[in-house]
């Protein structure tokens, strides 16, 4: 059974980013998970453009960057433009006029194309995206901050893409709340990968390394 980890840098310590990177590097994590947040999509700040460039310097790990703002169309060159070809990009449908518009600028980078389906998007509202995006990114909480509680009723959301999943032909991944119950029950399930975050890997007592290791056993 193969599925992705992927480190949710919001969660770092950011007194020492560049340990944290190492240490994530050297524990086996498969991508860096980049939130941006401009206090008006979501109603938070979280990290910047900067903090992306940084974290972008310091691995050779992909990045899948999250973009958490409205009418990302507009400055999406500033995220491309810092980028390395491969490096995911995600919008949220909803705070585009013409998300393809945008997907379209991604996929003409190099990029790889994705879309965020928060807890209260139907799977009906973005049917026609799923055939552009190579990877579908499902929020299992509300998103703008860290350590939420999970929405069970996301679980019906997933199994309706996994069975669209091989025709559509995208990856899925799941975002908040991810413990290793969760990992237990949707990886087998087909879920392609997890994005780990306080729930399970950051500001626990073992270290990354052994954290990893222990999901990647489930």
């Amino acid at each position: 059974m193969q599925f992705e980890l992927n480190a949710s840098m919001m969660c770092a310590n950011y007194a020492h980013l560049e340990t944290e990177i190492k240490m994530l590097d050297e524990a086996g994590i498969d991508s860096f998970h980049i939130d941006i947040m401009d206090g008006r999509y979501v109603p938070n700040f979280s990290m910047s453009l900067n903090d992306m460039k940084y974290i972008a310097s310091a691995t050779k790990k992909p990045l899948d960057v999250h973009l958490m703002i409205e009418h990302p169309n507009n400055m999406i060159y500033l995220f491309l433009d810092s980028l390395r070809k491969g490096d995911t990009v995600y919008i949220h449908p909803e705070a585009e006029y013409h998300p393809s518009t945008t997907l379209q600028k991604i996929i003409n980078a190099g990029m790889v194309p994705g879309i965020a389906i928060n807890p209260g998007t139907s799977v009906e509202t973005v049917y026609e995206m799923l055939r552009i995006v190579d990877k579908v990114l499902v929020m299992s909480v509300n998103p703008g901050n860290a350590g939420q509680m999970y929405l069970p009723y996301v679980g019906k959301k997933i199994t309706k893409l996994l069975a669209m999943k091989e025709e559509m032909n995208f990856k899925l991944y799941w975002d908040g709340a991810c413990s290793s119950d969760r990992i237990s029950e949707y990886a087998p399930r087909g879920v392609d990968g997890f994005v780990l975050g306080t729930t399970i890997l950051f500001g626990k007592d073992k270290s990354y390394g052994e954290i990893i290791k222990d999901v990647r056993k489930l």
